[in-house]
């Protein structure tokens, strides 16, 4: 018996200790060869792109084969080096490899791209600059502008949840046409925020035949340009922003409502508490997950504003109203500034990534901290 134990403690807990060392040598070294001869490739490709078209390099087509045979030494890598766990991991391999491909390289690509000075309407072409575009976003007030903006319409997420969630309560209550004003609610989301750009913004509140416009008048309001006053521009396009989106969080806010538990609600009220005392120390509470899951979103949609702003304002007057994303999209568009614009880009993704990191580890820890 006391063998039998020893037998089975000696035996090894992962399949992949049971691998010869010349197996693992092998698929280590298979996977060496494949990744220095591929980041070779690239090397080659962007040094001498010019140089070395008579061999093939004047296109990418070099780097996609070395990609695939990559791809296929890190295959067979797995399986030499895991054995069954590697033939399992298999599985997973396709979708890495579009992964790489689609979202990887692009932004590898585009931290080169945004290292060079590229104008489209130049015909010096592509050259590296260095961290020239750098210094220049660092003292482009236009950009600084734009930033500053975003603070603003991400602080007003906070204005659009309040409403979201009275809608949301409104629309759970026993009110008559319930399914009726739920519909309505939810056709802002329905219509694209072009087509809400051009609707309302360019229709209802045109200064000088549009409805809103006309009501401004004859409430008192002499010149009501919404678009032409910088203060006045930012909270028009916050509030056509506000009522495209606020119906996505409405409905998720209606979603966890409608789940809530009624036992706790009714408990409450055999308990005595009133109508506020009940939100805000039962309801409140226990939406708090789906509140904060709305809210982040919603900030993850706003950081991407452009198209209403693009369409209404072209970032005027004088840039107020400008987003980081309409900023980057003139710089483009405008200017042809490739290399400029996609460090203004490049710049933009990493406070993105950076401050939405944040923001998921502080809603963790206030989700935790109020349960």
């Amino acid at each position: 018996m006391a063998e039998q134990t020893s037998t089975a403690n000696a035996w090894p807990a992962n399949t992949a200790d049971l691998i010869p060392a010349g197996r693992k040598r092998l698929g280590w070294g298979l996977l060496a060869v494949a990744t220095l001869a591929l980041l070779a490739i690239i090397v080659v490709q962007i040094l001498y792109k010019t140089e070395m078209s008579t061999v093939g390099f004047d296109t990418w087509r070099p780097v996609v084969y070395a990609y695939v045979l990559w791809g296929i030494a890190l295959g067979a890598w797995q399986v030499l080096t895991r054995g069954e766990d590697g033939q399992r991991a298999l599985f997973l391999l396709p979708a890495l490899l579009f992964t790489i491909a689609m979202v990887i390289f692009p932004t590898l690509f585009g931290f080169y791209i945004a290292l060079t000075d590229w104008n489209l309407s130049s015909f010096a072409g592509r050259r590296f600059n260095g961290l020239d575009n750098f210094w220049q976003m660092l003292a482009d007030p236009y950009y600084r502008n734009a930033l500053f903006n975003m603070v603003f319409y991400v602080l007003a997420v906070l204005v659009e949840y309040v409403i979201a969630f009275g809608l949301a309560l409104l629309l759970n209550a026993q009110i008559q046409a319930r399914k009726f004003f739920r519909v309505v609610f939810l056709l802002p989301l329905m219509l694209s925020p072009v087509a809400v750009s051009w609707m309302v913004g360019k229709s209802l509140m045109e200064y000088r035949f549009g409805p809103a416009a006309t009501l401004a008048r004859h409430l008192g309001w002499d010149n009501p340009a919404f678009f032409s006053d910088p203060i006045t521009a930012r909270i028009s396009i916050m509030m056509l922003d506000a009522w495209t989106f606020i119906p996505f969080m409405m409905i998720m806010l209606l979603a966890g409502l409608q789940a809530m538990s009624r036992e706790v609600l009714e408990a409450a009220r055999v308990d005595g508490a009133t109508a506020w005392q009940t939100f805000w120390q039962v309801t409140f509470p226990l939406m708090l997950p789906v509140s904060v899951t709305a809210v982040i979103l919603r900030i993850i949609f706003k950081l991407k504003l452009a198209d209403i702003i693009i369409t209404l304002t072209s970032g005027g007057p004088g840039g107020a109203t400008d987003s980081v994303s309409s900023f980057i999209y003139r710089e483009y568009r405008d200017r042809s500034n490739v290399g400029y614009g996609t460090m203004l880009a490049m710049a933009y993704l990493v406070i993105i990534v950076v401050f939405v990191t944040w923001l998921l580890k502080f809603a963790s820890r206030f989700v935790r901290n109020v349960n």
